[in-house]
């Protein structure tokens, strides 16, 4: 089940706005606590993009675009529900749920429903079936007010009932069979229940407040207490620069703690596959070359778990001196901006003084963490004899082959988050105790040493056991027609490869990845185009007018006039980009006003912004930016290698036709 998690995670996973159509409730405050099913009056409801950002993600309770929400994906506090729709405990902390709403309001506290259906509730996967396939058709608006009959009714979850709901909630009947029938939207729910079982959400109700665990139908209060500290740490990290998309992912991990497991159990059984990672001859290395068994480590200098586990994997080494060894693999994550620079210092020793001048650099590394500004790596470069222009050009260039397919490598093998390893090809996630590797390794050298009496040297025990692993999926496809004529278009008409956008001029998700639009546009020169489709959220209530301006000023000034609105939107955007500001916008870049300001009141170009939504829609594109790259599909704000690789690949195919 961990492994369907993981596709999902690999499939989705994406810095970026939400999927249609959202609700929310209000916020206003009541002296009383509501009875049950009494809910706010619907504000807006959003969630994070494909699978979030690609930071909320990869965060130790991952928060994706699969997932029902309430509240904005920015809100500095996320409580993470997994709850069963039979459960009598489920049925009574809904109140309380909706009193929380009330007291902070969609700004503050977003709400993420996982399913956790328990086996002795006969009725409730069939329920958390039909409810996941009601939130794919009508999205969380609609997910809620099938959770809310669910939970009115739960005596009576019955099949005719969950499609009673479903239409009453706003789903087609014939849609909504069609969808239950096919049994896809039960993979959704499995991969929930893995999740709790790897989080230790094991009962229902079970909450995750930014990683804080809070177990069963607890009181206000007991919320309260968390949430209101989650907000304190919250605005210590804003104050302090970091933007609001990271508070989720940085305070989640700060907070949480690996659950306990069973003696004799390992917390990710469910993905028992023995999968193919290389091991290069430039992947730094501890151990012997014949070692039986080959730890793969996926990790980075800034995450405090991979520091946190170092010394349980120094211990290991020292134990099996002569039966493992340990490879090093880059996955410096986004959302820690001193990760790659301290990826490049440790490279640049690897190339100029070897293997153990490596390691040398990744002890000096951890040893200062969280240390890690320039300052900090030219002390180190310079206690091993490195000249340190070199390394801050590198730093200033951010360009490195080697760490860039690393980081691919870790994507295709969906090796999300930091630490993460593999054990002669077995998967182990984060920062484990002795005892979890011991497990592991035990495994490995029976096989080991089977394969030894039979003949196997010591140098080829690695590549048998894992030559018949699995290799990566193929990345996603999506098929959209080709851009017309009213598509606003940028560079070589005749490029092999044209990247369409699906974006919103209101979505931070979307400003983000425009830069790295632009580096792939330089880098590939005439074997790249960009064409933009308009998808305004429903949640950004500025987006489709927006959408519709810069229409305008393509309808003006074709493709370049298009353009220059598109960056000056995204110069706006933290100021607002309402009426007053498109026709300031529109004003300073020469455009005719009077015809301007008459297709924004008659709607002009609504058609074609919803003709670019209904694209999306078919195709199933439910946030934003999304990227169909000659047929392949990338969601979300993703690092440039993550569309290199997928360029390539489409000109690769080009050139075979």
């Amino acid at each position: 089940m961990l492994r369907r998690f993981f596709a999902v995670l690999l499939a989705l996973a994406a810095f970026g706005c939400g999927s249609p159509p959202r609700a929310a409730e209000g916020s206003k405050p009541v002296a009383a606590r509501p009875s049950l099913g009494a809910e706010p009056a619907p504000v807006f409801v959003t969630s994070t993009n494909g699978l979030s950002t690609s930071e909320h993600a990869a965060a130790p309770v991952p928060v994706t675009d699969a997932d029902p929400q309430w509240g904005d994906p920015l809100a500095p506090v996320t409580i993470v529900e997994f709850s069963d729709f039979e459960c009598p405990f489920c049925s009574r902390v809904k109140p309380t749920l909706a009193e929380v709403k009330r007291a902070y309001g969609p700004d503050k506290v977003r709400i993420v429903w996982k399913h956790n259906p328990l086996e002795f509730h006969r009725q409730a996967r069939a329920t958390a079936i039909a409810a996941q396939a009601v939130y794919a058709l009508g999205g969380s608006r609609a997910f809620f007010r099938f959770h809310d009959s669910a939970f009115l009714h739960q005596k009576n979850l019955t099949p005719e009932n969950h499609e009673k709901w479903a239409v009453e909630a706003g789903v087609e009947r014939g849609r909504f069979r069609e969808s239950v029938a096919s049994k896809r939207f039960a993979e959704k729910v499995d991969d929930d229940i893995a999740l709790a079982k790897r989080v230790g959400a094991l009962g229902t109700p079970g909450f995750r407040i930014n990683g804080v665990t809070l177990s069963g139908a607890q009181p206000f209060e007991k919320f309260k207490e968390i949430i209101d500290a989650e907000l304190a740490k919250a605005k210590e990290l804003v104050d302090a620069g970091t933007s609001r998309g990271d508070v989720y992912p940085i305070l989640t991990k700060r907070n949480y703690e690996e659950p306990a497991l069973a003696p004799g159990k390992a917390g990710d059984d469910e993905d028992p596959n023995v999968w193919n990672i290389p091991v290069l001859r430039d992947d730094p290395v501890r151990g012997p070359g014949d070692a039986l068994v080959t730890i793969v480590e996926f990790s980075e200098f800034q995450c405090p778990f991979c520091k946190r586990v170092k010394p349980t994997l120094d211990e290991i080494l020292r134990a099996y001196p002569k039966d493992v060894r340990l490879v090093w693999k880059d996955n410096p994550l986004p959302f820690h901006p001193r990760a790659r620079a301290a990826a490049f210092l440790a490279r640049r020793a690897f190339e100029k003084r070897g293997n153990d001048a490596f390691w040398q650099v990744h002890d000096a590394l951890f040893e200062t963490q969280p240390k890690l500004e320039d300052e900090d790596l030219r002390r180190i470069a310079e206690q091993l004899g490195l000249a340190w222009s070199p390394i801050a050009l590198a730093i200033e260039k951010n360009k490195s082959p080697k760490i860039d397919a690393s980081v691919e490598l870790a994507a295709d093998f969906q090796a999300r988050g930091t630490p993460h390893f593999f054990v002669n090809g077995v998967r182990l996630t984060g920062a484990q105790p002795r005892e979890k590797f011991e497990e592991r390794i035990a495994a490995a050298l029976e096989v080991a040493r089977a394969l030894v009496e039979q003949g196997v040297p010591r140098t080829k025990i690695y590549e048998t056991v894992t030559k018949d692993g699995k290799l990566p999926p193929p990345p996603e496809r999506k098929v959209v027609p080709p851009p017309d004529a009213e598509t606003p278009f940028r560079g070589d008409p005749l490029a092999p490869v044209v990247i369409q956008i699906f974006s919103d001029f209101q979505c931070p998700f979307c400003k983000r990845v425009a830069p790295t639009i632009a580096e792939l546009e330089k880098t590939f020169g005439s074997k790249v185009a960009v064409a933009w489709r308009h998808l305004p959220l429903p949640f950004h209530q500025d987006a489709p007018l927006a959408a519709e301006a810069a229409q305008e000023a393509f309808a003006q000034r074709r493709s370049a006039g298009f353009w220059r609105f598109h960056d000056a939107l995204f110069e706006a955007q933290a100021t607002g980009i309402g009426r007053d500001a498109l026709e300031s916008i529109a004003a300073r870049l020469g455009l005719d006003m009077p015809r301007f300001r008459a297709a924004l009141d008659s709607r002009q170009h609504r058609a074609k912004v919803e003709a670019d939504a209904k694209l999306a829609e078919d195709a199933g594109i439910n946030g934003t930016p999304a990227f169909v790259i000659d047929g392949y599909f990338l969601s979300g704000a993703q690092p440039a290698p993550a569309f290199k690789k997928l360029i390539q690949r489409a000109l690769d195919d080009r050139k075979k036709r």
